[in-house]
């Protein structure tokens, strides 16, 4: 192949699976890539490993600021579009020092104290989620224990009640599956969408102000850091963020983690003859393997020279995770699905710098909880379907995956630490 054969904008070439097969082609000969852009100015295409996580711990130079009306995107100009200037208000799309400052107030809340604090909560949720997909036999895995376990999670993180959730899981799908026929909807109803996510928010803020309870969210009410407090589109913004990120990528890592198991049972054997000792090495290899967030969009803040190219200044930079988790000079065999990896440098949180993923420990806690469970449950998986893709070039998600969960002849409540029976909650 070569270099006429890539097209990192067409999303329909992403639902037929990733394309793996180019960003190899450009490891080797061509890992600073200058993509074309029909009626744009185009964009650089960085696909080693070493070559993104020295550009995410640059922020000077490869900066997050001006993304276009804040959705990660290759097309477009640099600056934010008309009317959308609250976007380059979120985290995500900040640099330092002021994303230093939005980070320290929002850490309050992701502490490994309160992350560890979680842990006996989460399983018991894990284990209602489990056990109700294997009495219905078959399951769509996606929709059933995927998306409902960070759901489930965030909404209690968030004080959203239970039965919210699903508006939770409709705005994130409105507001990054949009290019995918099943959620497609117009920039209009995007916008709707942030509205009505918005007001949901400041109505949640207003019960936890005049009811404070021990949550992330009235944690983050509360935080101040050098006298600075969270203002009221602050706020909304990061509950936004919180929502999306918070189900969208765990639940995509989970269901790749899953459909990898289904083409790997020699794996799923593994983890289930001994979880204590693999769970570990699975969990980091789901994330390498499913890379949920394939690439993140840069802007040069100065001409920079990169793998034998010049990157002036103003230009817009791609950084491709889901190719950095291939790099042959990095992982050995890359194209194996293997639990035992080990080092395992994966860079699916975002290889360092100042945007490393706030959630990164409150993922791995999920994602190790729900393979636990079922590892301890289902000593085999059947999968009657292949994986029906998002159509996305952002996100690496999974819409519906069919599969059996059989259990054994032994199955029933599974053990936790140190042999206790995790119970179910009621409701």
């Amino acid at each position: 192949m070569d270099a006429t054969e890539i097209d990192l904008l067409d999303r329909d070439r992403f639902t037929r699976g990733v394309p793996h097969e180019w960003f190899t082609w450009l490891r080797a000969n061509a890992p600073v890539f200058r993509h074309d852009e029909p009626g744009g100015e185009g964009f650089w295409v960085i696909t080693r490993y070493d070559d993104i996580v020295a550009a995410n711990r640059d922020a000077a130079s490869f900066s997050s600021a001006q993304e276009r009306g804040g959705v990660v995107t290759l097309e477009g100009p640099v600056a934010p579009i008309p009317g959308q200037e609250m976007a380059g208000e979120m985290m995500l799309f900040m640099d330092p020092p002021r994303h230093t400052r939005y980070r320290k107030l929002v850490n309050r809340g992701f502490t490994p104290r309160m992350m560890a604090a979680l842990e006996e909560h989460v399983r018991e949720l894990t284990v209602r989620i489990v056990e109700g997909a294997i009495a219905k036999g078959e399951c769509d895995f996606v929709v059933d224990v995927a998306a409902e376990l960070p759901l489930e999670v965030i909404a209690e993180l968030l004080g959203v009640p239970r039965e919210d959730r699903f508006k939770l899981f409709d705005w994130s799908n409105r507001l990054v599956g949009s290019e995918d026929p099943e959620y497609q909807v117009s920039d209009e109803h995007v916008l709707e969408a942030q509205v009505e996510l918005f007001m949901y928010a400041q109505s949640l803020a207003e019960k936890r102000r005049a009811d404070p309870r021990p949550d992330i969210l009235t944690t983050l009410l509360n935080a101040e850091v050098d006298g600075d407090t969270l203002s009221e589109m602050d706020f909304n913004l990061f509950f936004m963020l919180l929502t999306v990120a918070g189900n969208e990528t765990t639940r995509n890592a989970i269901a790749h983690g899953m459909n990898a198991f289904l083409d790997h049972p020699d794996q799923w054997e593994l983890l289930v003859s001994d979880p204590e000792a693999h769970i570990g090495g699975a969990v980091e290899e789901i994330l390498r393997w499913a890379s949920p967030v394939m690439f993140f969009r840069r802007n040069a803040t100065r001409d920079i020279e990169l793998g034998g190219q010049l990157i002036r200044e103003g230009e817009k930079i791609s950084l491709w995770y889901i190719s950095a988790n291939r790099d042959e000079s990095v992982f050995d065999d890359p194209f194996r699905f293997d639990i035992t990896r080990d080092p395992n440098p994966h860079i699916a949180f975002g290889g360092g710098g100042p945007h490393f993923c706030l959630g990164a420990q409150l993922a791995r806690l999920e994602i190790r909880l729900l393979f636990e469970e079922l590892a301890a449950r289902v000593p085999r998986l059947e999968g009657p379907a292949r994986p029906d893709r998002l159509r996305s070039n952002f996100i690496a998600g999974i819409k519906h995956l069919p599969v059996r969960l059989a259990p054994g002849s032994g199955a029933g409540p599974a053990a936790g630490p140190a042999g206790t029976t995790a119970p179910s909650l009621p409701g």
